[in-house]
């Protein structure tokens, strides 16, 4: 059978400047000036200039708005935004793995109707793509009997050969679909790009609507705008149908993401808090006997469906890609074995290239015995011969874009190129043609964008989200809308800068009949406290994100210690303070010995990201640690660490001792309430208890490392044990105990043996010795309780200090005092390496 005919784009006129004023918008608002494109469709207003009947509700609230009113509302959702720590990383931009997330004051607002026809669309569509996956992992009936050329599928890098033969749960590839939908002059929308390896945005549209629903509390309600909760709950539904029926209770259902640096993580940590399942790593799973397990602290624990935000080829390096770090080893096999769902299937990604899109229509009618719902955006793929002609006859009249390469190269619009360009392409497009497809250029739609002072038409871009459900799928009313950062900008894109937008799907005020019957079954819900199931990964930066806590404190007080001893009156004993502390400054390794420029070290403290130790740096370290675990932590403990960022940063300009100050009494404070955070508000399970004895072990280390320096000090005078009870935040309790100027018996009593002191190294390891008591055990390795074994052996060494004795002999007590600081932070480094050893090896360890 021949290939079916090419797709014939219907005509689209020229995009042209901003029509001249004929609009009836009302008057001193901000919707009097606002211009759409002429010949290009706005998603606001008609071509009359009148508002679009399902934008009144919302257009008659921006018509009593001035701009101050609209600058109001957009600095509320940055500051929504920062305070919920939504990000977009790109790997290459300044921001680093903090870009913020970028959400623009205006909905796109989509009537009831056209969602209905969006909503039939894509259920035809999911299933569409379905069955074309079927087929070429099976059978492969489309291309023996010519309904696909072959070429589009062996030249494609997205199939997958070893999962050729795989016959996925009830048969289907895709679960979760995202569609990028445009419209062009003539109002119809068209599908620009299918997703369906791992179809991002979902997390990030939860996210506007929580940040747009604040913003306009009573404008959302009055509109009708129809909700998403609903969505997320089928979606949580069909993750757990995918469980075998056979178990009882809660099944293994992970989320995969690839780690903090990936550009999306912010929408996996909130997706995973939100429906309620663990997100793990790569490195967090193993495969046994084909089945794949977790890496927990209990030990392994199976896993029977995980939704993945891996690309195909990165999840697992035996069998795909041999150098990825983000996929797990063998987890193909154990999708090939039945023995583990995968949402989506592996292999989706040949079907993401838009060299299939001539073909949908034939394939629908061949597969379906229906006409396609939704059409594609005009596309010819260059692999055959009469559409290779037609590009380089006419190379003015096209975008060409590679066939097989997502998201690493944009379209290139010919015409743009400068003739040794326009030639070097043509001659790339003839010696490999079938990686390139044409399009011509479209005029996309426009929408009412805020620029920071008016609204402007932006160039529109609709991605649509369907989840499967029963035979068919289940529309997102709503999705990720985004638009092109700048006016007469084809490219709508994320990573070039593009702008999101909460989308809005009016309803009629009921609930929507596709989600009523979701609670109509009564469930019994027992009280239950299963195994926490917390990853050895993910205790790992729970422990570090409690040791880089301590050390930011230890780096905050120091610096706020001696800087009070600079500013002010300084008489000969606040300059003989001073000099102590920079002294034990240099001792514990803050600043180098004999050191000079002081200012210059403390500003160096202060503001210098690449010196280590440097408050900048330590914050980095915290937020990384906090990143890797972010779907352990609250909202309201998220916000602690933005604040952190934000009182870190001293005024522009020249250092001033002053401005330094007063940041660091906000730091100091910031810290206390993050510390009351993790005690008040975390439950205490394992991640609880490994942040615990992260911090108490870092404190330890710390208030034994500065009496070891301060030992030193004592050798010349005792001016640093005033300085050292501040930074030990315990000059209170001293005065409280003893009514008089401190003196170093006195000192190290409270911050070495008093116990109920909880500043000082005893009271540290009674906590570390009732956490560590509480760890869970290996069934499969005789550990003897290392962990509490090696602490009941610092407090016995602890407690032969007799200080009454040391009183007797002044000049032995800096030795004497020395010498068991340096022999307990030894067993702490011990105790260290022993939790690593045993909790965060976990691959050697763990029955391995």
């Amino acid at each position: 059978m021949p290939n079916p005919p090419p797709f014939t784009p219907e005509p689209v006129p020229p995009r042209s400047q901003p029509s001249s004023p004929q609009s009836p918008l009302p008057a001193g608002s901000c919707l009097e000036g606002y211009r759409p494109v002429s010949g290009v469709f706005d998603e606001m207003v008609l071509p009359n200039g009148n508002l679009r009947p399902h934008w009144k509700t919302f257009g008659s609230f921006l018509g009593q708005c001035s701009a101050a009113d609209l600058k109001q509302r957009a600095e509320t959702i940055q500051r929504l935004l920062a305070d919920h720590g939504a990000t977009y990383n790109i790997y290459d931009d300044a921001h680093g793995n903090s870009r913020p997330w970028m959400l623009d004051l205006l909905p796109v607002i989509v009537a009831e109707q056209e969602w209905r026809f969006i909503q039939e669309g894509l259920d035809q569509r999911g299933r569409l793509l379905n069955a074309i996956l079927q087929d070429l992992y099976g059978p492969q009936n489309l291309i023996r009997n010519g309904f696909l050329p072959p070429g589009i599928v062996q030249a494609n890098p997205g199939f997958l050969h070893p999962v050729v033969g795989v016959n996925p749960p009830g048969g289907r590839f895709i679960f979760s679909l995202g569609c990028d939908l445009v419209r062009d002059a003539s109002g119809m929308w068209r599908v620009l790009a299918d997703r369906a390896q791992a179809p991002s945005g979902q997390g990030y549209t939860l996210e506007n609507r929580i940040v747009m629903s604040n913003v306009y509390a009573e404008e959302f309600n009055t509109s009708r705008v129809r909700r998403l909760a609903n969505y997320f709950e089928v979606k949580r539904e069909m993750l757990r149908s995918l469980a075998p029926k056979h178990r009882h209770g809660d099944a293994g259902i992970l989320m995969m993401t690839p780690g903090p640096y990936n550009e999306t993580y912010f929408e996996h940590a909130f997706q995973a808090r939100y429906l309620g399942f663990p997100l793990v790593e790569g490195a967090d799973l193993t495969v046994r006997d084909r089945h794949t397990q977790l890496k927990t602290l209990e030990g392994l624990r199976r896993v029977e469906v995980m939704v993945r935000h891996v690309d195909d080829v990165f999840c697992d390096p035996l069998e795909l890609n041999s150098g990825s770090l983000l996929g797990t080893p063998g987890l193909l096999e154990a999708w090939r074995s039945g023995n583990i769902a995968l949402a989506n299937g592996l292999g989706t990604g040949v079907i993401e290239t838009p060299a299939l899109h001539p073909f949908m229509p034939g394939l629908c009618r061949h597969i379906l015995g229906e006409e396609l719902k939704l059409p594609c955006v005009p596309t010819w793929w260059c692999g055959q011969k009469r559409e290779l002609d037609m590009v380089l006859n006419q190379p003015d009249r096209w975008v060409v874009k590679p066939a097989f390469v997502r998201g690493a190269r944009d379209p290139v619009f010919i015409r743009s190129l400068e003739k040794e360009q326009k030639a070097r392409l043509l001659a790339s497009i003839r010696a490999a043609p079938y990686e390139w497809v044409a399009q011509e250029v479209l005029s996309l739609s426009t929408t009412p964008t805020w620029t920071g002072t008016k609204m402007e038409p932006r160039s529109l871009v609709w991605r649509a989200f369907a989840i499967a459900r029963g035979d068919g799928f289940t529309t997102m009313p709503g999705g990720l809308s985004r638009v092109s950062p700048e006016p007469q900008r084809w490219l709508v894109t994320m990573r070039s800068g593009g702008i999101s937008k909460d989308t809005w799907v009016l309803g009629d005020g009921t609930e929507d009949t596709n989600f009523g019957h979701l609670n109509q079954q009564a469930q019994v819900i027992r009280p239950a406290r299963p195994p926490s199931g917390v990853p050895s990964r993910a205790a790992d930066h729970l422990f570090w994100l409690g040791r880089y806590a301590e050390r930011l404190e230890l780096t905050v007080r120091m610096c706020r210690v001696i800087m009070q001893r600079l500013a002010g009156e300084r008489g000969a004993v606040q300059s003989l303070e001073a000099q102590s502390c920079v002294n034990l400054m240099a001792e514990i390794g803050l600043v180098p010995a004999g050191a000079t420029g002081l200012r210059d070290h403390l500003q160096s403290l202060l503001q210098d990201a690449k010196r280590d130790g440097s408050v900048p740096d330590l914050l980095s370290r915290l937020r990384y640690n906090a990143s890797a675990a972010r779907d352990r932590l609250s909202d309201d403990m998220w916000r602690l660490f933005n604040r952190l960022d934000r009182d870190a940063r001293l005024p522009a300009g020249s250092f001033s001792i002053s401005a330094a100050q007063h940041a660091l009494d906000t730091l100091v404070l910031d810290l206390a309430a993050l510390s009351g955070m993790q005690q008040e508000n975390m439950t205490r399970g394992h991640g609880w208890r490994f942040l615990e004895i992260g911090r108490r072990l870092e404190r330890a280390t710390i208030t034994l490392t500065l009496m070891k320096g301060t030992m030193k000090q004592m050798e010349h005078d005792d001016s640093i044990l005033s300085p050292l009870l501040e930074i030990c935040d315990s000059t209170m309790t001293y005065r409280r105990l003893h009514y008089a100027r401190p003196a170093v018996v006195p000192v190290v009593d409270l911050l070495m043996l008093n116990d109920i002191n909880p500043r000082s190294a005893a009271h540290q390891l009674m906590v570390l010795g009732r956490q560590t008591a509480q760890l869970p055990l290996d069934p499969t390795q005789d550990t003897g309780m290392l962990e509490k074994q090696q602490i009941d052996t610092l407090l016995s060494d602890l407690s032969t200090l007799n200080l009454a004795a040391l009183s007797r002999t002044p000049e032995q007590v800096p030795a004497a005092i020395t010498a068991i600081c340096d022999h307990l932070i030894e067993g702490l480094e011990k105790l260290s390496d022993i939790v690593t050893e045993h909790y965060f090896s976990h691959a050697i360890r763990k029955g391995e």
